[in-house]
This record gives structure tokens, C-alpha cells and sequence, in this order.
């Protein structure tokens, strides 16, 4: 806890070094509840055209297109529950489990979600384990699909019902209007083409068509990086849980008022939620947000190119990396001195990140040696609620990108009370084990390596993988078939 006083006093001393005038985020929690849309509510097919093939607009826009092309350049795959077993046993009895990498450049995003266990091994357009939602952010072949099926006809069925159909990974049309007068003229046209997004930002009160273009330039982001849920209850389809609000403590009332869960945890039982990656949100939190300084300022920065002409740099890259068009518009100190800050803060992060996890795979063990015992329903529900609540708030915080640099004072105090929520569960378990006899420390299981850990949870690791090598070596190439003689795409999309 000392580390998130001292850094939370770091960044109220120095106020992040930001020479802007603070103004308060735009939203207002006081308006009439909001919900998730009906089936009948969803949009209905329109004659809209999205022209999806990023290909298209290579010789128009060859340098924003080149630039956004060498997000090809991050190759490297790095299998992010390897290195931390504890996600294994975190997210036991969910497919997070069974593979999770860190994040590559958009150009990979097809690539990649064909190629994680987690979207299994389907051999037809029927079979599981994934429903049709877990597209929605992969490329703008979605609200294509959309526009021309409505969303209860793209959302029903499962995942490989749109393998031949989703081939563009994430590129121009998901955040302009490609076939517009003003993109033709070269201005941005920057639209947002998903209808469950725009329901979002009207939940709190930015509806895009009213908004000033530095918040449509951070809306479009929110396209794919905010925190979403599958809605069971309708046809699977996208819903944001910003009914009450984006910060971590209003998405899980909303959460637990509609009695929603992503699943139930295989060994403790609890009604687990898995959070994506609330950038938007942990970003309208910070002083970035706050300031109005968006995801573009600092990820596509204007750029001169060698001719001399200015343009986007579509990389979304490391705002380090080009300093002198990000950070130093706004920033006196040296990029060495914001680089220490900065990294002092994701070492701090990091620290009280680790600590929560250790927590809470104990409890997760504790409560499964509760159950072995004989604890009842009733007597265990408070200290589930808790164990819910407490991995919430450390998947808030784990599953952004650059929390430690959008909003670090946000994040450290979700984490404290994740810490805070953990204790709860584990002095209620310690009593019920008590009650029951059971002897204190329990035994742990090892799950020093993933290997161990894929053990422990019951996860057949070599049969998951066997599974995919069959799905990619048989059905992958009918996909990227059919999809190129619908002129689509003009090659298959990268196997790795």
C-alpha cells in the first residue's frame, strides 16, 4: 500500500507535468438508467456501403497506408499466461485460460484471432466454442456484415459462421467513411459505422454526430478498445456497460444488478467477469482524457514526410517514438525525464498488480477447499461476491493498454481496492474453513509454470493445440479461398 500512497502523491504533486487547463469529463450520471437494447432494437440492415478492403486505398493514400501497413512489424508473439501462470488459474473454466498473448499491431488482428486457442478448432460454420461477437473488433468486414445482415442476423450462430466474411483486419473503414465526398477529398470523414458503439457514447451523453472532432478523434478508438460483454440474455450481441457510468465501480454495479457473468470459475464457483480492455474509459478518467488530448495526439501523430508534405502516421505506435510530435506538444521536460516518470509508474503498477493476483489465486483455492468440505451456498455467496469483485478490478487494470501511462492514479487506486476486496474474501473463507475443520494454511497446488498450472486447472493443453493445427491446416484455406473470389481480399491474410 505504500507504493499507491507514494505514487498517488507523485502524481497530485506533479500533476503529471501537463501545462493544459483541467476541465471535467462529460458525464453526467444522474440521467435516467440506461439498458442494453432488446432484440427488437437492434439495427436493422440498410443500404449502406462499406467498402472494407484496406488494399483499396493504398495508391490514394500510399503514405497513411504504408505507415499503417508497418504495424506488420510486430512479429513477435509473446504468450502472456506463460510468462504469469496465475492468469491460468485466474481465469480457470474460461477460455482466457487456455491462451493469451499480448497484443500485435492492427495488421494482425484476423491473423490472430484465428490462431488463439481460445476461438478453438471449429470444422463447419455450426460448431463452438465462440459465438459470432468475438469478430466485432477484428476489422471493418463487421459493420460491413452488419449494415448488410442487421445485427441480429450478424450476432446469431457461432464464430466460424464469419470466417470467410471478417479477411480485413482492422484498417480504413473502421474509422472513416471510405466511400464519402470528403474522404475522396482527402479530409478524415471520420465516422463510426458499429451501432452498439454509438448506443454507448449516447449512454453517456457523446453521441458522435454531435461531437467536436478531438472527441470524435478518441471515439473512433472506442470502436474496439473499451470494455464490452456478450448479452446472453438476447442473440450474443456487443453491449457496453456504461449504463451508470465508465469508471470501474459503476460498470460492476451495473454488472451486478443484472445479475451478469462471463462465467462461473471452475474450482472456486464465483460468477466471474473478464474485462477486454477499457482504454477509453481508464483514458476519460486521466489527465490525458481530462485535457483533451486524445489517442490520435499521442498513437498518430501528424507526421512530415520526406517530400515535405504533412500527413497521419497510422502506426499506432509508442508515443516515445516520435516525441517531438507527441509528448513535447504539450511537455517542457526531456523525453529521458517523461520516459523515468513514466516507467517509474508501470513499476509501481506492476508491483500491487502481482500482489493482487497472488491474493486472489489463493482464494480461488480456498474457496474450492470450502466446497471440499462441505460449505453451503448461503454460507459461501458473500465470499464469492468478493472474489468477483476483486479479480474485476485487477482485470480492469491488466487488461488495458497503457493504463500506467493514460491514467496511472486511476488504475493504482482500482488495484487498492482490489486488494481491499480480496482480504474481504479471504478473512470470510477463513472463517467458513474454520467452521468446517479444515486446517490453515491450506496446501496449495504448484503452479509455478504454465505447464503445471494447465494441469492443475484440467486443461488437456495438447489436445487444444492438436485441435487448432487440424482447424488451421484444413478450414483456414477455404476461408481465405472463398473470401479472395468474392474479391474481398487480394491475398489470404498472414498464417502467423
Amino acid at each position: 500500500m505504500n507504493i499507491v500512497r507514494k505514487t498517488l502523491l507523485s502524481l497530485v504533486v506533479a500533476g503529471f507535468g501537463l501545462s493544459v487547463v483541467q476541465t471535467a469529463v462529460a458525464i453526467d450520471n444522474s440521467v435516467a438508467e440506461k439498458r442494453a437494447p432488446t432484440k427488437e432494437e437492434l439495427a436493422k440492415p440498410t443500404n449502406v456501403v462499406i467498402e472494407a478492403n484496406n488494399s483499396l486505398f493504398a495508391d490514394k493514400y500510399p503514405k497513411q497506408y504504408e505507415s499503417w501497413a508497418s504495424t506488420a512489424k510486430s512479429t513477435e508473439i509473446v504468450p502472456a499466461i506463460e510468462v504469469d501462470p496465475r492468469l491460468i488459474v485466474m481465469w480457470g473454466g474460461y477460455a482466457f485460460s487456455k491462451e493469451y498473448n499480448k497484443p500485435r499491431g492492427h495488421f494482425y488482428t484476423v491473423t490472430d484471432v484465428r490462431n488463439i486457442l481460445r476461438t478453438g478448432g471449429p470444422l463447419d460454420a455450426n460448431s463452438g466454442p465462440q459465438p459470432m461477437a468475438c469478430w466485432t473488433c477484428k476489422g471493418p468486414d463487421v459493420p460491413r456484415l452488419i449494415n448488410e445482415w442487421g445485427e441480429e442476423a450478424y450476432f446469431t450462430g457461432k464464430w466460424a459462421k464469419g470466417g470467410a466474411e471478417i479477411v480485413n483486419s482492422i484498417g480504413c473503414a473502421d474509422c472513416h467513411d471510405t466511400t464519402s465526398k470528403d474522404f475522396a477529398e482527402g479530409k478524415p470523414a471520420l465516422r463510426i459505422a458499429r451501432p452498439h458503439v454509438l448506443r454507448a457514447l449516447a449512454n453517456i451523453n457523446k453521441e458522435f454526430a454531435g461531437l467536436d472532432k478531438t472527441d470524435q478523434r478518441a471515439a473512433v478508438c472506442a470502436n474496439c478498445h473499451v470494455e464490452y460483454y456478450f448479452d446472453k440474455k438476447n442473440v450474443n450481441n456487443v453491449v457496453f456497460p456504461w449504463m451508470k457510468g465508465v469508471d470501474v465501480d459503476s460498470i460492476e454495479k451495473y454488472y451486478d444488478e443484472t445479475e451478469f457473468y462471463d462465467w462461473i470459475h471452475s474450482i472456486s464457483k464465483a460468477p466471474m467477469l473478464k474485462a477486454q480492455h477499457p482504454d477509453y474509459e481508464t483514458w476519460l478518467q486521466g489527465t490525458h482524457g481530462k485535457n483533451g488530448v486524445t489517442c490520435v495526439d499521442c498513437h498518430m501523430p501528424k507526421v512530415q514526410g520526406a517530400d515535405g508534405k504533412v500527413y497521419t502516421d497510422h502506426k499506432i505506435g509508442n508515443p516515445f517514438d516520435a516525441f517531438e510530435h507527441t509528448c513535447a506538444n504539450c511537455h517542457d521536460q526531456s523525453k529521458e525525464t517523461l520516459q523515468k516518470v513514466v516507467e517509474g509508474h508501470k513499476k509501481d503498477i506492476k508491483q500491487v498488480m502481482l500482489k493482487l493476483e497472488d491474493q486472489i489465486v489463493k482464494a480461488h483455492f480456498e474457496a474450492k477447499a470450502a466446497w471440499d468440505a462441505g460449505a453451503t451456498e448461503s454460507e459461501m455467496k458473500e465470499a464469492l461476491k468478493a472474489i468477483r469483485h476483486a479479480q474485476w478490478r485487477w482485470d480492469y487494470s491488466a487488461a488495458g493498454h497503457g493504463g500506467h501511462m493514460h491514467s496511472p492514479d486511476i488504475i493504482l487506486k482500482v488495484i487498492a481496492t482490489g486488494l481491499d476486496r480480496i482480504a474481504d474474501a479471504r478473512t470470510q473463507l477463513a472463517i467458513i474453513l474454520t467452521k468446517h475443520g479444515v486446517q490453515q494454511p491450506i496446501k496449495y497446488p504448484d503452479v509455478s509454470t504454465a505447464e503445471k498450472a494447465w494441469k492443475v486447472m484440467g486443461i488437456d493443453i495438447e489436445k487444444e493445440r492438436a485441435d487448432k493445427e487440424k482447424f488451421l491446416k484444413e478450414i483456414i484455406p477455404q476461408w481465405n479461398k472463398e473470401a479472395i473470389e468474392k474479391g474481398l481480399i487480394p491475398e489470404a491474410p498472414p498464417a502467423k
